[in-house]
């Protein structure tokens, strides 16, 4: 197996990433995990790596701590449970599942584009993706994809606004399509993308040529459609009614990290409460799905006692923090060790966005947009950037034991911006 670690690669299964703590892993669910196999993929976890788990902005899951004769024994094992896509474009999907403010199944329609994208068979870099938000509370706005749709109009009779290369306000809007066309439109805007090499992205594209391009690969597919409006951020963590009577649980490993022994027994703890799936969810989260309500807060106060966070004014839910030293090879600082710091003089308030990003490094893995306190690592110490992102210029550099009075200090502190 290979072990890239370059910025942009992907580790997948089958092309793990060296890190400092072994090789790591990612896996992308193509749907919710059934909590039997979420047991045995934290058991897999425990005996090829090194036991840490982690769910990551986007969605996915991550395994760490693998060796090069571990990984191929992980990834037959995590193969075997059939829980991974495993090659083409990802599909990213709002997370709630059977929400009844969405306006489309936007999971059975990700089924149809990943099979017709296998069926194109089309080479593209690894991390191309695309978002499909069905229109419910749980929207996928702040994602940058490739291709990005999302439902508009009326649940009688929608449509899928259209938009490539960005986030809800940076990406170039196409119109809007049908849903009937959707799955062969979105194949051959990614063979548009396909066709410029392996490396190529929609906004490397849009950058050069703009949309002429995709505009001739879909010319009779799209309508005129006035851009949708960007949404406020939706915290996931808590307590969400789905169609049917049933509700869906979001809890958070802390800065989306959490061991596999913690993970098996949340697993075991929301069987018992009935719960029969759980979704990794963009923002780090986890969704435990199909409870009854009057089992939820039982379930709330067993994931609490495991370390995981289950209440949205926890101060920890707005704070970012990658691997940082020793676990990342590229880190200066031990990031998460200064966020979990941070987190114990910090109100956060009940907002969805990030008010503290702490990186190990310029490169921003963990939150590569903007937050009101950044605080990046480097040869120099703890880099400050105010209202900014870990590639910004720091107004100054301090000793990692200086940063929580920094905070103080600022002007505008984050217990307070965090607050609107």
């Amino acid at each position: 197996m290979n072990a890239p670690h370059r910025r942009g690669a992907c580790p997948g299964l089958s092309v793990p990433m060296r890190t400092g703590d072994g090789l790591l892993v990612r896996i992308r669910p193509t749907e919710r995990i059934a909590l039997d196999a979420l047991s045995a993929l934290s058991v897999a976890a425990r005996q090829h790596g090194n036991g840490v788990i982690e769910i990551t902005s986007r969605g996915s899951v991550q395994v760490r701590g693998l060796t090069p004769r571990s990984a191929p024994l992980f990834a037959a094992a995590v193969t075997s449970l059939g829980i991974a896509e495993t090659g083409g474009a990802a599909v990213i999907t709002d997370p709630l599942p059977e929400d009844p403010e969405a306006l489309i199944d936007s999971a059975a329609l990700a089924s149809r584009f990943r099979q017709a994208i296998g069926r194109a068979r089309l080479t593209l870099a690894p991390k191309v993706s695309i978002t499909l938000d069905g229109g419910g509370r749980l929207h996928l706005d702040a994602l940058v994809a490739d291709i990005r749709l999302r439902a508009v109009g009326t649940a009688q009779a929608p449509r899928l606004h259209l938009a490539l290369g960005g986030d809800a306000r940076s990406a170039t809007a196409l119109g809007a399509i049908r849903l009937g066309t959707a799955a062969d439109i979105v194949t051959r805007l990614l063979g548009v993308i396909a066709a410029r090499g392996p490396t190529a992205r929609a906004a490397d594209i849009l950058r050069r040529d703009g949309l002429a391009p995709f505009r001739a690969a879909i010319a009779e597919g799209v309508e005129a459609a006035p851009i949708p409006p960007p949404r406020k951020p939706s915290p996931i963590v808590g307590k969400y009614q789905l169609r049917g009577g049933h509700v869906a649980l979001g809890i958070a490993p802390v800065f989306g990290q959490t061991d596999s022994d913690a993970l098996a027994q949340l697993a075991g703890a929301a069987a018992i409460y009935g719960a029969h799936t759980a979704g990794p969810a963009p923002g780090r989260v986890l969704l435990l799905c199909d409870l009854a309500e009057d089992k939820a807060d039982a379930l709330s106060a067993s994931a609490e006692r495991l370390g995981f966070i289950v209440h949205r004014d926890d101060p920890r839910s707005r704070i970012v923090a990658c691997q940082g030293r020793p676990a990342c090879e590229s880190g200066f600082i031990a990031a998460r060790a200064i966020a979990a710091e941070i987190a114990r003089h910090f109100s956060a308030g009940d907002g969805g966005s990030i008010a503290i990003h702490v990186s190990g490094c310029a490169k921003g893995c963990a939150h590569p947009g903007p937050a009101i306190l950044t605080v990046v690592g480097s040869e120099r110490g703890c880099g400050i950037v105010h209202q900014g992102s870990s590639g910004g210029t720091p107004r100054r550099y301090l000793d990692p034991a200086d940063i929580v009075a920094e905070i103080a200090r600022s002007a505008g502190k984050p217990s307070e911006a965090g607050r609107g």
